[in-house]
């Protein structure tokens, strides 16, 4: 059942033993929505497997209780946050669950009890909203999680929009946090030497098709998938997929997106969620970030991918492309290209 802002904030108070568990690899916005929920209505925050660097800074330095691994069927009501697969999950087995959450697509919804589900740039800022209609304050350490939520989960305010600054602005005023303290928070987060060989690694691994004046990257590493992705669009990729192999033989497929081409049409969130359907997986995700686990090989699907946003690109222009694949290997053929 979709639930307003008002009925579910009420169904919940009428649960007294809540988990709140969060994707794996969670990142600042799947804590800090936790977080915030757990504090404003009490209840445990789960993590299924590990947490990305600056969410397991925010982690440490709000001192925040969590649990690794947790069984639902130790309380009586799982909240799902900022999550849109069971996959995600490492497909823990849940039954009495609800959903919130903001990414373009989710299948979570028919099984939920009760659902807040809606595009925008980050889940926290539909919790911060929740909680101000309820007139429940925001307190330091609350106001500090759902920044660096927002923060992350935008790309550093480069997906931001209009109503994101606002809710920005009013958890700054409500909290009484300045922004400084968030950037703060993620400056003091360790680069750790493995991220830096991967990112090395991915850039070295990179293939690149050239489409008219777009550029597709894709390339692989064994972890850090997602990072990858970002550093090579913002190294000059218009599109880039970054595949890894999983210990089971599945893939994992993580995918980047700069704003124009978001403009021109690319939704990575709903391509990867029909991806995931042709290759017996799970996608889904945002217009210009998203992921995809499946069971093929990874060659096949990340070929699979570029022609889908090939096709984009060549509707949107609405004649056939001119393609070239670029080696990175060959500093003349770059050069020339």
């Amino acid at each position: 059942m979709r639930a307003t802002d008002t009925e579910f904030l009420g169904r919940l108070l009428d649960y007294q033993n809540i988990l709140y568990v969060c994707h794996r690899n969670a990142d600042p916005d799947a804590i800090g929505s936790a977080f915030t929920l757990a504090e404003a209505i009490g209840g445990t925050i789960g993590i299924v497997d590990e947490c990305n660097r600056v969410a397991s800074n925010l982690i440490e330095k709000l001192d925040i209780p969590v649990v690794m691994c947790p069984d639902p069927k130790d309380f009586d009501l799982t909240v799902v946050v900022d999550t849109s697969t069971r996959g995600q999950l490492n497909d823990i087995k849940f039954e009495n669950y609800c959903l919130i959450d903001h990414h373009a697509t989710t299948a979570l919804l028919d099984d939920a009890k009760f659902f807040i589900h809606e595009e925008s740039t980050s889940t926290v800022e539909i919790i911060f909203r929740m909680l101000n209609r309820a007139g429940i304050p925001i307190s330091e350490k609350m106001g500090l999680a759902m920044i660096t939520g927002i923060i992350t989960d935008t790309g550093h305010l480069k997906h931001a929009n209009a109503g994101t600054f606002k809710t920005l602005s009013d958890i700054m005023i409500q909290s009484n946090v300045d922004y400084f303290d968030a950037l703060e928070l993620m400056a003091a987060t360790p680069q750790d030497v493995s991220i830096r060989i991967a990112m090395l690694k991915a850039a070295m691994r990179c293939k690149l098709e050239r489409v008219d004046e777009r550029l597709i990257a894709t390339t692989y590493v064994s972890s850090y998938g997602g990072a990858a992705a970002s550093m090579l669009t913002n190294i000059g990729a218009d599109v880039a997929f970054v595949g890894s192999v999983k210990d089971d033989k599945s893939v994992r497929v993580s995918s980047r997106a700069k704003r124009d081409m978001i403009s021109a049409g690319i939704n990575l969130g709903k391509m990867m969620e029909e991806v995931g359907e042709r290759y017996n997986g799970t996608g889904g995700g945002h217009s210009g970030a998203a992921g995809i686990d499946a069971e093929c090989s990874l060659e096949e699907i990340m070929a699979y991918c570029t022609d889908c946003v090939k096709k984009v690109i060549e509707n949107t222009t609405g004649s056939p492309c001119e393609c070239k694949s670029i080696s990175m290997a060959d500093p003349d053929e770059i050069e020339e290209s």
